[in-house]
């Protein structure tokens, strides 16, 4: 098996299925309650990306380089593990050859600081495609920061997907309008305490299950 061939298993079809993919320049938001699974959420849409060669960069503000690694590490096993591949360990190596773990402190980081570090990679010959950045509190973000870094992806025609610890399931209640409305696609995770749903608030209607055996999402 060739790592196109992983496409049609990548579970981010399911929720392609009630909302359009970014298109160059658009961010996503994923939010939910701490501890729910947003970052496995975000692992798959940055893994859907490296699948289909596009150099993509995680940034991390709340786990380790080596934590980071392991989730996609789990992630990429639990969608590959009933597909009978001999060669998964060749298909992963060529999928990190375009993966960039960044591991930021949010005190001390800034947006911008991100943006020029992006910058340097793509003057470096990465020429960067996706960006995912996870437990960034963007409530503490300023809004002229979170500007200027929406301003770039768009620039640059880059998708990005953040992710947001919020138990709000209204669009209104979950930032700033100003932020909010720098969003192309909302969607929101949460819990009734038998299964986890992602709820689209925000480009696109209704609901994608994940299976909270594997943390993926299902149809």
């Amino acid at each position: 098996m060739e790592k196109k061939d992983l496409i049609e298993y990548s579970p981010v079809q399911y929720f392609e299925k009630v909302s359009p993919a970014l298109k160059d320049g658009e961010m996503g938001l994923v939010t939910a309650k701490k501890g729910l699974g947003k970052t496995s959420v975000l692992v798959q849409f940055g893994l859907d990306s490296l699948i289909k060669d596009k150099a993509t960069v995680h940034v991390s503000f709340d786990q380790h380089s080596s934590n980071v690694i392991s989730w996609y590490s789990s992630v990429l096993a639990e969608i590959t593990k009933k597909k009978n591949i001999s060669n998964l360990s060749e298909i992963s190596e060529d999928i990190v050859r375009n993966r960039t773990i960044l591991n930021f402190n949010q005190e001390t980081f800034t947006l911008p600081k991100v943006v020029n570090t992006i910058k340097a990679l793509n003057e470096g010959g990465s020429k960067i495609a996706t960006l995912v950045l996870d437990g960034l509190n963007l409530a503490n973000t300023s809004k002229e920061d979170f500007s200027l870094f929406a301003d770039f992806v768009k620039k640059e025609k880059m998708t990005a997907w953040f992710s947001y610890a919020s138990e709000a399931d209204k669009l209104k209640d979950t930032l700033d309008a100003e932020k909010i409305n720098l969003f192309t696609t909302v969607a929101h995770m949460a819990s009734n305490g038998k299964e986890i749903a992602i709820s689209l608030l925000k480009n696109g209607e209704g609901q994608v299950k994940v299976d909270t055996k594997t943390s993926l999402m299902s149809k």
